[in-house]
């Protein structure tokens, strides 16, 4: 079966960066935790990475990406983005923000680009998962590739 190319597949290629992806099976357009995807790829959580998009306090988005056996720590985050506090934003608005619906957020592609966060512990591997920019599809590549794409810093992001 043939992979249908999303916006994050597309930036790869007109950047010549190695990927691979990886299917897994899914109930429709229900989102799947990142637990669940990990278990899917037959992967370690740590190195399977979800999307989160949230909002400053000066009405900014930032992106952070984070290990799925983990959960953001918004203070920290806040921090690193050098704003005074972020929330999450509401599921209703992600498709709005980044062109990808929940479950299926790719940090590369979105309609924008963000300033994106990545959990410092990403570099120690020579290869991640996160969502290739629909729900049953990971992108699989070196996270230091991913500094030659987006506006990235990796960060201690999590609780």
């Amino acid at each position: 079966m043939k992979t249908v190319k999303t916006n994050a597949m597309r930036l790869l290629d007109r950047n010549k960066i190695k990927y691979s992806v990886s299917l897994y099976e899914h109930n429709g357009n229900e989102a799947v935790d990142g637990i669940s995807v990990a278990n899917c790829l037959n992967e370690d959580p740590n190195k399977v990475f979800k999307t989160l998009v949230t909002q400053a306090n000066t009405k900014e988005f930032f992106v952070f990406m984070l290990p799925a056996n983990h959960e953001l720590n918004l203070k920290k985050c806040a921090k690193v983005a050098g704003v005074k506090k972020v929330d999450m934003i509401h599921v209703k608005d992600i498709n709005k923000i980044t062109g990808y619906i929940r479950g299926g957020c790719s940090p590369l592609g979105m309609k924008k680009v963000f300033s994106t966060f990545i959990h410092e512990t990403a570099l120690t591997f020579d290869s991640i998962y996160f969502s290739g920019g629909k729900i049953g599809c990971q992108i699989q590549m070196n996270p230091k590739d991913l500094f030659d794409l987006i506006p990235i810093q990796a960060a201690d992001i999590i609780q």
